[in-house]
């Protein structure tokens, strides 16, 4: 959801539970008050008076629940967007945690040996290494990223380097993660002539995922692609980068710029 949109909804539901709340408890004051004072009105033994009494209390009441149904509707929807907040904040911090996004404390013997392999200049092999290490560990993405960007860069490969990424996308990744993966994975898509797949991706992420650094990025391109001139600049930004994602957090087997 779009940060403005939702501090928009936060400002209206937190003044509609006050207004609604307010106005709930000063008609129910009035109310009681009322009663208290003319007890006339709920006395049977003023036939006068019953008919109209009776009809103030009833339009009094009335106006007591309508406005604390207001109220309770606008409590439980500003508790119910809070609730998700925290839940999506609690579950992005959680996420960072199981998949070793950022590759810390990374001292797997087996990985170890995939990274040196690689080094060698034996690329196939490292990705078969990394791949049987993925299949024990498949909650470390991180290592997918590593076969696309070994398929890309070091194979020249993009359609396989295009096929990983699409994978992991399809995991469950932190926001700021997916968001750059998928705009590392449109730059390939641009590379290979496939600017529907690239811009469909890019208005996924922008619908998707609006809060990240990542689709903002990705707004700029979309902006960028319906200018004249659009295409080929995003052809020239999309050349094969120096690091797998965009992202500031690297890790083991990324090459700085």
């Amino acid at each position: 959801m779009n940060r403005k949109l939702k501090l928009g909804l936060y400002v209206i539901l937190t003044t509609a539970s006050c207004v609604f709340g307010y106005l709930a408890y000063k008609n129910y004051t009035r109310l009681m008050s009322g009663v208290l004072e003319n007890p006339q009105v709920a006395s049977p033994d003023v036939p006068a008076l019953e008919t109209s009494g009776n009809t103030l209390v009833t339009r009094g009441y009335s106006q007591v629940m309508l406005f604390g149904a207001g109220f309770f509707v606008s409590v439980v929807a500003l508790g119910f967007l809070l609730g998700h907040e925290v839940a999506h904040h609690l579950g992005d911090r959680v996420l960072r945690g199981v998949h070793n996004d950022e590759g810390e404390g990374m001292t797997d013997p087996d990985y170890e040996a995939a990274e040196q392999v690689w080094a060698d200049g034996n690329y196939l092999d490292a990705i078969q290494l990394m791949r049987d290490y993925l299949k024990k560990n498949p909650r470390e993405q991180h290592v997918a990223i590593r076969i696309a960007e070994i398929y890309e860069k070091d194979l020249n490969n993009n359609l396989a380097a295009a096929l990983e990424y699409e994978e992991v996308l399809k995991q469950k990744l932190p926001a700021e993660r997916w968001g750059w993966t998928a705009i590392h994975l449109c730059n390939i898509y641009f590379r290979m002539n496939q600017a529907d797949k690239a811009v469909a991706l890019l208005r996924r992420l922008d619908a998707e995922y609006a809060e990240t650094a990542a689709a903002e990025k990705a707004r700029k391109r979309l902006a960028l692609y319906d200018s004249e001139q659009g295409a080929a600049q995003i052809l020239e930004e999309s050349a094969p980068p120096s690091q797998i994602i965009e992202d500031p957090g690297s890790r083991q087997g990324t090459r700085p710029s």
